[in-house]
Formats: structure tokens, C-alpha cells, sequence
């Protein structure tokens, strides 16, 4: 009976590239493998310890500030006299921006339970185990699949005049463009091509928040209206 070789053997020390391997082991010696090392801590302590640094640096600060000036509080409520606008909390604000934009239950339920299901399942995905560049592998396919995705969001926004949402969004997928048109390795444009789909998703959902943030904050007026931070000095 014949027996076929699915295989060449070849002589390389890549286990990697040549899978399938035959190891001659003379007698009294041990076969070695080598190990790649990773760039990888303990979450305990090197993580944890930042943390832990870092949180209390901030109490500091904020107690000294507690000290030093007093808190922007307004009048005490009075159910006969409501500000206008009713502003929430500064860290709602982003939320009661979306609000001024679509309907309670798309903006108050469906939105933010989308975002937190989002944040939890990407970093799963196979793309992001080796965490490579987003334009390393299929780069036709990876265009294709991002100007489909932006397109739909983009006219979203449109329809529900969420410029606000629209300019950070178009910048972003600017700058997640520029390592594909370009050509350079380096600088700037080699670092944006080393960034990862996790981490632009992650970039993007940060600024909306920022800028949805500022906005409520610093440009809306009596019902809500746009209103420029310098209109009550006139």
C-alpha cells in the first residue's frame, strides 16, 4: 500500500509559518521551545495601584478646590420660579442634548442601552485579538464596509438635523481615512495606522460625548434654543 505525503519538510525555526514539523532530538538533550514575549502586566498591582494613585490625587484636588472657591450654586427652588432652560446635572447634559434631537424612548432607553451592549461585546470580536491596525488586512473590504456604516449613520443624523453628532463623526472617519490614502509610515499618519477598529469606536464614542456635553452646557438658552456663552454680556 502506497502512502501519500501531504507534506514538504523543510528546515525553519518558525512554528508559526511551518505548522506541521519534524524534530530530530539527539539522545541526553531536551527539546527547547522559544517563547515570544508579549507586552503584557498583571492588572493586579500594576493596574490597580495607578488607579488607586490616581483617585486620590483627585480627591486632593478636588477638596482644595472645595476650600479655596465655593460651589456655583443657584438660588434655593422655588416651584413658583423654574430656570429656563431646566438644565440636568452637567454629566446628563449629553443625554438631554440627544433628547432635544429624537424621542424620549430612542434617546433616554434605546441609544445608551445600544452604547453599553456595544462597549461590552467589540472587545470580543475577533478583530480586535491581535489588535491590529484597522487597514492591516483587507483593505478594499475594510473601506467598503466603513463608508456603508458611516453612510447609514450620516443620514440618520441628517434626517434628524444632528449636527452636532455629523461634524465629530465626519472628522473621525477623516482621520481613520488618511492612513489609507496615504502612503507614509511614520509620524502622525504611521501611529493613526497602528490604531485599532476598538480604539476608533472607543475615540468616537468619547468626543460625542465631550462635545454633546459642551453644548449643553456653554450654548443652550431659554427653551432650549442655541445661544452663544458671551450673549448675556450685551
Amino acid at each position: 500500500m502506497e502512502i501519500k505525503k501531504d507534506f514538504n519538510v523543510e528546515s525553519s525555526s518558525d512554528a508559526k509559518k511551518v505548522p506541521k514539523r519534524i524534530a530530530f532530538i539527539k539522545s541526553r538533550t531536551s527539546a527547547r521551545v522559544r517563547q515570544e514575549e508579549e507586552d503584557m502586566v498583571m492588572t493586579v498591582p500594576n493596574l490597580v495601584v495607578r488607579e488607586i494613585i490616581a483617585f486620590e490625587i483627585l480627591v486632593i484636588v478636588l477638596a482644595i478646590i472645595s476650600l479655596l472657591f465655593n460651589a456655583p450654586l443657584e438660588w434655593i427652588a422655588n416651584p413658583e420660579h423654574t430656570p429656563n432652560p431646566a438644565k440636568a446635572p452637567w454629566y446628563f447634559l449629553g443625554l438631554q442634548e440627544l433628547l432635544h434631537y429624537f424621542p424620549p424612548i430612542v434617546a433616554g432607553v434605546i441609544f445608551p442601552s445600544l452604547v453599553i451592549v456595544a462597549l461590552i461585546v467589540i472587545p470580543y470580536f475577533s478583530v480586535n485579538l491581535k489588535q491590529e491596525g484597522l487597514w492591516k488586512q483587507s483593505r478594499q473590504q475594510t473601506l467598503v464596509v466603513l463608508l456603508v456604516s458611516v453612510g447609514i449613520v450620516s443620514t440618520t443624523l441628517l434626517l434628524f438635523s444632528v449636527y452636532v453628532m455629523l461634524v465629530p463623526t465626519l472628522m473621525i472617519v477623516g482621520l481613520m481615512i488618511v492612513p489609507y490614502v496615504s502612503s507614509r509610515e511614520s509620524g502622525f499618519v504611521g501611529w493613526l495606522a497602528t490604531r485599532p477598529l476598538s480604539w476608533w469606536i472607543m475615540t468616537w464614542f468619547v468626543t460625542i460625548v465631550i462635545v454633546l456635553t459642551i453644548v449643553g452646557v456653554l450654548f443652550r438658552g431659554p427653551e432650549w434654543t442655541w445661544t452663544w456663552p458671551w450673549h448675556e454680556i450685551y
